[in-house]
């Protein structure tokens, strides 16, 4: 209650920080009249001017208030669109590296030509990171034309680009591409064998648009780029015929909140009764196991047309979040094998893990990274806690006057979807524009076929593409339009009350080239000028959302769509006890209210709106928790990550012959120091030690019992081992250049093929770890200790393959042995797919104490050795 008044009295703390930041965007206008002065060359001047005052010590902050108003004039003259305060205000937010939080229609893309100017002119290069192509290649053309105007280059990441593209783009002053873009090149660039390959340079500054769909929706989606790995999918088959037979609650359960499904021990009988196995648990059936759970897994808890859809006969992913199709993503461990044996479609091989990194660590790398959106506010926690981002919630230009109906709640679906028909049909009639914002696939289909028997036409956007959705998103005002879309569907793309004349004119001219542009553009003008007067009258758009998501922010980012710049609208959510989120997260105490009072009526009360909204932040803070979980393992990996891909990178830009002599003497210095240290060597020792340094440098000593001298057999050691590698490449008379290539191509092959067993044996430990949780040990810190006790065997492994490979190398004229390793390395390079890691929270019963992992797999515990070998036989 204090709380409450001191806000009322001083202000909430966003306000006052808002405040502080007036006088700069008074300092940034008062600059305007000394712009509008200037010459189109003078103003385009500018750029140089900043960049040679930025050589002589002066910072971006000094520049900013004629900074911004250079960019501010140039959107004028050359878009006629001048920058609102409110858009000053958000550019300087962003530039000090924050979130904006400014509502639909305020003009996000504008106001990051600011900072994205601005921190342009350092030289570094600037990320513009947005949430599809379309967005990346429109904003590109339509923003880039300031940023031409001023004399900087602009480059953009489409999917289509080949690495020369992509290297020309990324060397522009500003780069646009998607999240997915930027995340695949790094991965792609560390996995390159020449340097003048790599296309990205560096990580200077991110603006990410939509910040809260790429930082927080996908975040539980790792990165990863994969390769084929040898093994049968038959037993997918076999298994999903097991599955089919099995009874719910006798064989298996099902756990829809928690999202798990597990066999019972009756289950269990039943399975190797028909598969005719004495023990599935035995080590040699862990793999049809696996199989087994996967299955259970694609049948029970991943829904056809909710969770993927089925398009020429193949299983693609569908973004929860959006809707969209998700083409080229596989989930990983077996799952999307699983659900094309469930729809009976050709199974892919399984994909084996190359490199992967979450959206996390990967923009955790930036200098300075900031980002914006319509709805970060509910997860500023999140924002702070993970990417160290202050959140900042934007006035609008214009008062908000949209009005937010409380929300109608029924007792079943049948009629919350009759009542959705009522109001679709009462509103649309009178010519008022409605847009209808479904959560999944389905039931935008479902509710269309519902609303064509009534005969009210209508437009379902859901899984399409990028140009037609925007054009579909963007006509959605005008008069008399329905429009069903997933929730969030048209990220990027205003709706414009009466239509967008620019959009109708162009789909007229693409319809007919011959027609003018000008006269199309000046008759829609009229048209959506006079029907935009009309909406008003009506009230604005109305939105009508029918389920609760299970986050408020995808609910607030669909409410966005009304009320842009000032208009009026309206928005109402229908729902009923059966939707999921009331289901498996409404408390008790709703439920039974709802169900008390309900019957066939509908209720409508802000108890109900509280009580919801409670149960979505109980959703929220549930998927918090499982991407910490997924941040928490995975910082594990970045670390070694990092220290792999630095070693790569110095392999790739410097001698690598160098690098093979600092190897062995550091090698040799730890083989001579460990023997020296014996006080008694026995001769069994001696020989050990000797028959070391012969596998490793192909050294012999003239005296195998001499007493050894430390420093006189170093220095004589790495001399005899210089001296005998380089002669066996002079022999040869191949240039030098060459000679380098073939070394560093053999130095990054072989440290590749280390990485890639090292992250297959990362997977298995982090797959089983969890059993150490019935130890009552922290799975965390086991896996801390085990991983790290793993990459420190991997470095040295690394080091010991590199020397005594290339000392024991014997090099020809034509190296038929470097042309079959490029070769190889062509083949993986061409079956590599990036593969989308959907994180599911699980829960496994097991009846042995060993993680998942084949006979002829390596061990878990690092060991090197064989499962068989090491834990198999226990």
């Amino acid at each position: 209650m204090l709380g409450a008044f001191a806000t009322k009295l001083f202000g909430s703390k966003n306000e006052r920080e808002i405040k502080k930041l007036e006088p700069l965007v008074q300092k940034v206008a008062s600059f305007e009249p000394a712009m509008k002065e200037l010459s189109d060359e003078a103003l385009k001047g500018k750029t140089v001017e900043f960049r040679e005052r930025i050589a002589k010590g002066e910072t971006l902050d000094d520049l900013l208030p004629e900074a911004f108003a250079t960019v501010r004039e140039a959107a004028w003259r050359i878009l006629g669109m001048r920058h609102f305060d409110v858009q000053i205000l958000g550019g300087i937010i962003l530039h000090r590296g924050a979130i904006a939080e400014m509502k639909t229609g305020e003009g996000k893309t504008l106001t990051a030509t600011l900072p994205v100017y601005l921190n342009a002119l350092s030289g570094k290069g600037v990320y513009v990171v947005t949430v599809n192509d379309y967005l990346a290649k429109r904003d590109a053309d339509w923003m880039g034309q300031i940023y031409r105007g001023l004399g900087l280059t602009v480059g953009s990441i489409l999917h289509e680009k080949n690495d020369k593209e992509r290297r020309e783009s990324y060397a522009c002053d500003i780069t646009y591409g998607t999240n997915n873009e930027f995340g695949f090149d790094y991965l792609r660039d560390n996995m390159k064998y020449s340097a003048d390959q790599l296309a990205q340079r560096g990580f200077n500054y991110a603006i990410v648009d939509e910040v809260d769909s790429v930082l927080i929706d996908e975040a539980r989606t790792p990165l990863i780029i994969s390769g084929q790995a040898d093994e049968s999918t038959g037993k997918y088959y076999e298994a999903n015929t097991v599955v089919l037979r099995l009874e719910r609650d006798t064989h298996y359960t099902v756990d829809e909140k928690d999202n798990h499904a597990m066999f019972t021990e009756d289950g269990i009988q039943k399975a190797e009764e028909l598969l005719k196995l004495d023990n599935l648990y035995d080590a040699g059936n862990i793999e049809i196991l696996h199989c087994l759970e996967q299955s259970l897994k694609a049948h029970f808890l991943f829904k056809r047309d909710v969770d993927y859809l089925v398009n020429n006969n193949e299983v693609i992913i569908v973004d929860q979040h959006t809707g969209r199709q998700m083409p080229g993503r596989r989930y990983s461990d077996g799952l999307h094998q699983a659900l094309e044996a469930k729809e009976g479609v050709k199974i892919e091989k399984q994909n084996q893990t190359l490199a992967s990194v979450t959206f996390q660590n990967f923009f955790r790398m930036f200098d300075k990274l900031s980002g914006m959106t319509g709805t970060a506010e509910t997860e500023a926690a999140e924002f702070l806690s993970i990417y160290k981002l202050n959140c900042y919630v934007l006035p609008t230009n214009r008062p908000l006057a949209r009005e937010d109906a409380n929300d109608f709640i029924y007792g079943t679906r049948d009629a919350k979807f009759h009542a959705i028909i009522k109001e679709i049909k009462e509103q649309s009639s009178t010519g008022r524009p409605v847009l209808v914002g479904t959560i999944a696939i389905e039931s935008s289909e479902e509710l269309s076929e519902a609303i064509k028997k009534h005969g009210i036409k209508h437009i379902v956007l859901n899984a399409k593409y990028h140009e037609m959705e925007a054009d579909i998103v963007a006509q959605a005002g005008r008069l008399g339009a329905v429009t069903l879309a997933t929730n969030m569907a048209g990220r990027g793309t205003d709706i414009i009350l009466g239509g967008n004349p620019e959009a109708l004119a162009k789909a007229d001219l693409v319809k007919n080239p011959e027609l003018n542009y000008e006269e199309l553009l000046a008759n829609y003008k009229k048209i959506c000028e006079e029907e935009k007067k009309k909406v008003l009258e009506l009230g604005g758009l109305c939105i009508i959302g029918t389920e609760r998501h299970e986050s408020r922010r995808i609910d607030n980012q669909l409410r966005g769509r009304s009320g842009r710049q000032g208009d009026p609208g309206q928005t109402r959510f229908f729902l009923a006890l059966e939707d999921k989120l009331m289901r498996l997260f409404g408390s008790p105490k709703l439920k039974d209210y709802l169900a008390r009072n309900m019957e066939d009526e509908v209720i409508q009360h802000k108890f109900v709106n509280r009580a919801i909204e409670k149960a979505q932040k109980s959703m929220e803070n549930r998927n918090f928790e499982m991407r910490k979980h997924i941040l928490d393992y995975d910082d594990v990996m970045n670390k070694q990550r990092t220290t792999f891909y630095r070693l790569r990178y110095e392999l790739l830009h410097q001698s690598a012959r160098e690098y093979l002599y600092k190897r062995t003497e550091v090698i040799a210095n730890i083989q001579i120091e460990e023997f020296v240290k014996l006080e008694r060597p026995t001769e069994e020792d001696r020989k050990k030690f000797w028959d070391s340094l012969k596998n490793l440098f192909q050294y012999e000593p003239e005296d195998p019992d001499m007493k050894v001298d430390e420093d006189a057999l170093k220095e004589d050691l790495i001399t005899s081992v210089k001296a005998r590698y380089e002669g066996k490449w002079e022999a040869l008379e191949i240039p030098e250049e060459t000679i380098a290539d073939h070394e560093r191509f053999i130095m990054l092959y072989m440290i590749d093929q280390q990485w890639k067993d090292h992250m297959r044996n990362m997977d298995y430990l982090k797959e089983g770890i969890s059993l150490q949780g019935y130890a009552q040990k922290d799975p965390l810190m086991e896996y801390k200790k085990a991983s790290f006790e793993m990459f420190n065997e991997l470095m040295d492994r690394i080091d010991e393959e590199i020397v005594k490979t290339l000392i024991l190398l014997r090099p020809k004229v034509s190296d038929e042995s470097i042309n079959n390793m490029r070769r190889q390395r062509a083949r993986e390079a061409r079956s590599m797919q990036m593969a989308g890691k959907e994180e599911q929270a699980q829960k496994k019963t097991f009846r042995r104490s060993e993680p998942k992992i084949g006979r002829n797999q390596p061990c878990y515990c690092g060991s090197g050795k064989k499962f068989k070998q090491c834990h198999g036989k226990r």
